[in-house]
């Protein structure tokens, strides 16, 4: 039977507003933990991650772009998600890699223990080393030093190594000679610049024999920037 011009079809319209906003946290939340899961975990060292995480925004495009020739009035939500992502990343990423912060803390030294520090009764210097790059170059040097009150800090002098996204100083179990020993550890909080001297409390009841390697490590990017291996003074 004709349909006359007076008849109309059902037209379906855009999603609803809670759709649309549903599709771009979904669409965030997608992206993100894809870059996480490529660049942080499945890659293989920094540059590694770098290239992982721009062959998943490539995904990510071709994905957002075959979901908007399917629902196009999500089209330019998706694509709006997708680049304010891109643009925060790449932008925070590129800071972080290519400007240096540096931090010149007044740090606490000690005596040696073989100088007979710990006899003095002040300062005592319980272990140190010197920092080498992993993924970075890096040079300066790091010690334990315990105070009078027993409070011990971790002292960084004169470090220099290469800024980057998300940085950590973390006290590790071992000997730490490869990414993958970094999973035994004590976090110490940001790092507060890659280059100067600066100090971190170690919280009570840390065993520093046992976490006796200073790592560096870019959570981002899920590697070691550098470290340094600390021996008694």
């Amino acid at each position: 039977m004709a349909l006359d011009s007076s008849t109309a079809l059902p037209h379906s319209g855009a999603p609803p507003l809670w759709a649309r906003l549903a599709a771009i946290l979904v669409a965030a939340a997608v992206i993100l933990a894809g870059l996480w899961l490529f660049a942080g975990v499945l890659a293989p060292g920094y540059y590694g991650s770098i290239a992982f995480a721009i062959g998943w925004f490539v995904l990510a495009s071709l994905a957002i772009g075959a979901v908007a020739r399917r629902t196009p009035s999500l089209k330019w939500p998706l694509r709006a998600t997708y680049l304010a992502i891109v643009v925060l990343v790449g932008g925070w990423t590129a800071w972080t890699t290519f400007t240096d912060d540096v931090v010149n803390e007044q740090i606490v030294q000690g005596a040696a223990t073989q100088e007979g520090g710990a006899a003095s009764g002040g300062n005592v210097e319980l272990a140190s080393g010197e920092f080498e790059g992993v993924a970075h170059g890096a040079s300066g040097t790091a010690a334990i030093v315990e105070l009078r009150s027993g409070e011990r800090k971790l002292t960084f002098a004169e470090l220099d190594t290469d800024n980057g996204p998300d940085l950590r100083v973390y006290l590790v179990a071992g000997a730490a000679t490869g990414d993958g020993d970094v999973d035994d550890f004590v976090d110490l909080g940001r790092l507060k610049g890659n280059r100067g001297n600066q100090q971190y409390t170690i919280p009570k009841g840390t065993d520093t024999d046992r976490y006796r390697t200073v790592v560096i490590w870019c959570r981002a990017f899920t590697v070691s920037f550098a470290k340094a291996e600390l021996r008694g003074s």
